[in-house]
């Protein structure tokens, strides 16, 4: 990640924590001594998590959280003190980027009509979490993903021959993640995440039809998670 995007996912993380951290001090206390859940204080729980990724790939010629794909999977804790846990993930994530907006593509009198990557993951985050007294809470951590297909679309005003094949995408993938869950209803939490790639997401891209060699995720994924409490 060159230094721009990472001073740039580096103060989103920054913002995201220190929203929630104002709204966990503004909560009024609960009678929870356990810091988690009052109803049955333990030291594991699971649950299950569902919604969507709002993707682009920052390097390629698109600007635009316009592709959409689905997070869903399971979700554990494991509670270190009092207000903190340790979380861990398995999910099927879609990732990409996609543009229906007619730009130039650097060739001469080519057109680019509509672009899309559709990339599927494996993907297992691990975050430390601090919970405040009503239940919500937000944490920080690294995601791991394993590639499991990945296919890219290219349509041009007129005939050009390229072979996207030539240029595939990394099969493990790291990123930073930071995200908050807020308490609805017992058991019940809205979820909103960002993450960000350390590495990319693939080393060499289409001449002509990008901006940079190396591309890299960015993601906002909105979820809900519910947890057998």
């Amino acid at each position: 990640m060159n230094k721009s995007r990472k001073f740039a996912a580096l103060i989103t993380i920054t913002i995201i924590l220190l929203t929630f951290w104002g709204i966990a001090g503004a909560q009024v206390a609960d009678d929870d001594p356990e810091g988690l859940y009052l109803e049955k204080p333990r030291l594991f729980y699971a649950g299950l998590i569902g919604g969507a990724n709002f993707a682009q790939v920052d390097g390629d010629n698109f600007a635009g959280y316009h592709k959409v794909g689905a997070n869903v999977g399971g979700i554990g804790y494991v509670q270190v003190y009092k207000h903190t846990a340790v979380s861990w993930e398995i999910l099927y994530t879609e990732k990409g980027a996609k543009s229906n907006f007619p730009r130039p593509s650097g060739i001469d009198s080519i057109y680019i009509l509509k672009y899309n990557i559709n990339a599927r993951y494996a993907e297992i985050p691990l975050m430390i979490n601090y919970f405040d007294q009503r239940k919500s809470h937000f944490g920080v951590g690294v995601s791991y993903s394993r590639l499991i297909t990945a296919t890219e679309g290219l349509k041009t005003d007129r005939p050009y021959a390229i072979d996207l094949t030539k240029y595939p995408f990394v099969k493990n993938n790291f990123d930073i993640v930071a995200g908050a869950q807020l308490h609805l209803v017992k058991g019940l939490f809205m979820n909103f995440r960002f993450q960000y790639s350390l590495n990319p997401i693939r080393t060499d891209s289409p001449p002509n039809f990008s901006r940079a060699q190396k591309q890299y995720s960015n993601v906002w994924t909105v979820r809900l998670m519910y947890l057998f409490i």
